[in-house]
């Protein structure tokens, strides 16, 4: 399983008193395999501004960009599951509906 959480170095315009990218990334693979110990979800940071993504990660990408999305953008299996203040509960929701249970 994996989830990528797209973002840049940079802070958005409107996230001044939010945590980075990739402090959100740190933060959800933390969270998710404390959660989720054993089971296999890996967290990947996008960076924005990579010019060799391919596929969908490009179109998210490009999607931030053009202010369709915010950054931190949280992405699962090709669904938004967080933009902005991604929230635990919500991904938590979301890989119950892929079959992801906890072990706590």
């Amino acid at each position: 399983m994996n989830i990528d959480v797209y973002g840049a170095e940079v802070l958005c315009p409107s996230c001044v008193n939010m945590p980075s990218a990739k402090k959100t990334h740190e933060w959800l693979q933390a969270a998710l395999d404390r959660k989720y110990p054993g089971k296999s979800i890996q967290v990947s940071y996008i960076d924005i501004y990579t010019a060799d993504l391919k596929g969908e990660r490009r179109e998210f990408a490009e999607k931030v960009l053009n202010d369709e999305y915010f950054y931190p953008l949280v992405v699962l299996n090709g669904n938004v599951v967080g933009e902005g203040s991604p929230r635990l509960k919500v991904i938590y929701e979301e890989l119950g509906k892929l079959g992801i249970t906890s072990e706590i």
